[in-house]
């Protein structure tokens, strides 16, 4: 057995060195820092005298630095790794009580890309619907970033954890941007920690999404002469009766779309708005409604960009404007189409 009880190991991605204070099994072991205690696996720490070495080395070795951006990547690197997609993982940390119980104290939140493509990431986590804590970053190819940790007794105020995705090489085959919303409740996280500490296992992961998704895009199809000439085919005209009636003004705010907003996080909230605004943009030219005003508030400004992103991808010939308007002030944009 390469550790024993009692042994100093050094923490591979914290730099952190523990004690160890038991052997799980063959594959992992169970180390404190600093009073806290939380399984890893054997690969996940080192003996500590290398770490030591190295800087007592460092204090009296002068020669030239080299830098990590000067040092030549590998292009086969990534080439044999598997990839099973982006992951939200939990790594529960337990402590002692004065029983000698084993109990949960926090949760440690990792994203986790099993990917070879690198990602801008938003990442958000509400209680009960409400902002508690934001970051923004790059999440790098076959690699994890720590996100933050949650105190178990936490688990009982509705915690969401929401992600927006933005490819870092914009490809024009994907998708603008991908986010998703985890929710796990007390009762399910519980289950699977309880489901752990039987298997002997670390941690417990959330798929988010196993690739990210290609673009949607229009299938146009060569018409036969038959067609054209609309034999057993409803005439457009036709068409247009059994379709919604465009409107000439629609209101994105999320308490004009549904009710059952009060439980939704930020991202569902703007998945629909979008939806939304996509289904009164194409009823609108189907229709050939000269104009569409699209009322989107200011408030952070997200709403209005996402739309305005998505005006500059249509293939219509269409004129918008977000200027002030005498009713809407410049919380709305006005489309103009020329058919």
């Amino acid at each position: 057995m390469k550790y024993q009880i009692g042994d100093r190991v050094l923490i591979l991605h914290s730099n952190e060195e523990a004690d160890v204070v038991d052997i799980i099994n063959d594959e992992m072991l169970l180390v404190s820092v600093e009073g806290v205690t939380f399984p890893v696996y054997m690969d996940q720490v080192d003996h500590p005298y290398f770490k030591r070495f190295t800087e007592q080395k460092l204090n009296t070795d002068k020669k030239e630095k080299k830098y990590i951006d000067q040092v030549r990547k590998d292009s086969n690197f990534h080439k044999d790794k598997n990839e099973d997609g982006v992951w939200l993982t939990f790594l529960p940390v337990m402590t002692i009580d004065d029983a000698g119980d084993s109990i949960v104290k926090e949760l440690k939140l990792h994203l986790v890309n099993h990917t070879k493509t690198e990602y801008n990431f938003i990442y958000a986590l509400h209680f009960f619907g409400k902002p508690d804590f934001e970051i923004k970053n790059i999440l790098h190819p076959f690699e994890d970033f720590y996100l933050h940790d949650i105190r178990f007794e936490d688990l009982n105020d509705s915690p969401t954890y929401e992600f927006e995705f933005h490819l870092t090489e914009p490809d024009k085959t994907k998708e603008v941007y991908f986010d998703t919303v985890v929710k796990l409740k007390p009762k399910q996280i519980f289950k699977r920690i309880n489901e752990l500490q039987k298997k002997n296992q670390a941690t417990f992961s959330q798929l988010l999404f196993e690739k990210y998704p290609d673009k949607k895009i229009d299938i146009k199809v060569e018409l036969s002469e038959q067609v054209r000439s609309g034999q057993g085919f409803y005439r457009l005209s036709e068409i247009k009766q059994h379709l919604e009636t465009p409107k000439p003004v629609i209101d994105l705010h999320i308490e004009k779309l549904t009710d059952n907003f009060s439980g939704m996080g930020n991202f569902e909230m703007l998945t629909l708005q979008l939806k939304t605004f996509e289904k009164y943009y194409h009823l609108s030219v189907i229709h050939h409604q000269p104009s569409l005003i699209v009322i989107h508030g200011i408030g952070s400004g997200k709403l209005k960009e996402e739309i305005h992103q998505l005006l500059r991808e249509k293939q219509e010939k269409i004129t918008v404007k977000n200027e002030f308007h005498p009713k809407y002030g410049f919380g709305a944009t006005e489309i103009y189409f020329q058919y």
